[in-house]
Formats: structure tokens, sequence, C-alpha cells
């Protein structure tokens, strides 16, 4: 591989880490747009374990918008934040590379009045698309999970999102 070709390697690598990190932006932020916006236009294959499998992204944004921005007295009742860890990126061909990456999850549902902290792996799949790097698989893998009960005197704020007009 020649000097051109390793830094367009390691460009792409870069703009893939930046989308992943949008993903991850839009999940914590609500932003079904942006969310949306980080998969192939149509026929992305998803597996998110509990939250279903489709072939397509639209039922899993649906779902995604549905559980984001549920309120409740005026409130949001999930609030989510996600850290993505480990990287492991291979461009594959021209205008496609898979990863890996270990997810450090942490939600809190006040509709439940619980905590749950998870980690797991993602395995995905990239590909350019309008020259932009894009998800075309995203398959996530629970490696385990803790679900506790908030405490009574638990006191919870919440600041604003940036995928909700507030």
């Amino acid at each position: 591989m020649d000097l051109e070709q390793r830094i367009a390697a390691l460009e792409g690598i870069e703009a893939i880490k930046n989308l992943k990190h949008r993903y991850w932006r839009a999940c914590d932020g609500k932003d079904p747009k942006s969310f949306r916006a980080c998969f192939i236009r149509s026929g992305a294959n998803i597996d998110y374990g509990r939250l279903g499998a489709f072939d397509d992204i639209e039922p899993m944004a649906a779902i995604f918008e549905k559980i984001a921005l549920h309120q409740v007295g005026g409130k949001h009742a999930i609030l989510d934040m996600h850290h993505g860890l480990h990287p492991d990126i291979t461009i594959t061909g021209a205008g496609t590379a898979t990863g890996r990456w270990t997810l450090r999850f942490r939600q809190l549902n006040l509709l439940e009045n619980t905590e749950t902290v998870s980690t797991g792996e993602y395995d995905d799949e990239y590909v350019l698309e309008d020259g932009e790097w894009r998800m075309s698989k995203c398959h996530f893998t629970e490696t385990w999970s803790l679900t506790r009960p908030l405490s009574p005197d638990a006191v919870v704020s919440e600041g604003q999102f940036a995928g909700v007009a507030q």
C-alpha cells in the first residue's frame, strides 16, 4: 500500500469513528433526524437484541423516536448515556469497512424508576453513500446488564437535548 492509500485509509477510519460518535450523540441527544442520518438510505441490517432485528433502519428509527421523545409531565421518561470504546475498524475495499466497538451504557427509566448499567459489543459494517460513511449493518450483543431501583431520595434533573426543541 502506497502513502496515498495509507492516508486515505486513515482518513476513512477517522470518518467512521466520527460517524459512530454522531450516532451515540444522536441517541443521547434524543435526535431522531441525526440518528436516522447515520444509516444507509435503505436496506440497513439492524439487530439490537431486545429492541429487535430489522432489514431497514426505518422500523428501528420509529422505535428510537417513540422511546427517546416519550415525556411524562413535561420531562423525558428515558435518559440514556452511551460511551463507545475500543474502535477496531478495517477498510475492506473501495468504500466499504467493518468495525467493532465496546459500549458502556447507562439508562434512567423514570417510568419504572430504575437505573440500568450494561455493556456489550457492536459489530458494524459501513459503506460510502453520497460521499459520506454510513452504517449498513449495526448489530449489538449485550455482554451483561444490571438493573436496580432508583433510591426514593434520588433527584433527577434534565438539561436541554440536542434534537429536542425546548
